[in-house]
C-alpha cells in the first residue's frame, strides 16, 4: 500500500507537473486518485522556421512554480501535504 510506504508518510496528497507543447499544468490528486485542483497556464509558441517550434525555459519554469503555487491556493494544501 502506497499510503503506508515511508516516503508518502509526509503528505496526504499527490502533486504533478504536466508539461505540455503549449502549456504547462499542475494537478493535485488525493490518494484515491481524484482531482483536488489544478492550476494552467500558456506558454508562447516561437517559431523560428517553417516546422520548428520553440520554446523560453525560462517562462516555462516561471509558470511551472505559478501553477504549482496556484493549484495550492485553491485548496489552502501547504507543499508539506504534498
Amino acid at each position: 500500500d502506497l499510503r503506508r510506504s515511508s516516503n508518502m508518510d509526509s503528505g496526504a496528497y499527490v502533486g504533478s507537473i504536466d508539461q505540455g507543447t503549449s502549456s504547462t499544468r499542475f494537478v493535485i490528486l488525493n490518494h484515491d486518485g481524484n482531482l483536488v485542483a489544478q492550476h494552467q497556464l500558456e506558454h508562447k509558441q516561437h517559431y523560428p522556421k517553417s516546422g520548428w517550434v520553440e520554446h523560453d525555459a525560462e517562462e516555462i519554469w516561471l509558470n511551472t512554480k505559478k501553477c504549482i503555487a496556484g493549484a495550492l491556493a485553491k485548496t489552502k494544501l501547504k507543499p508539506k501535504d504534498l
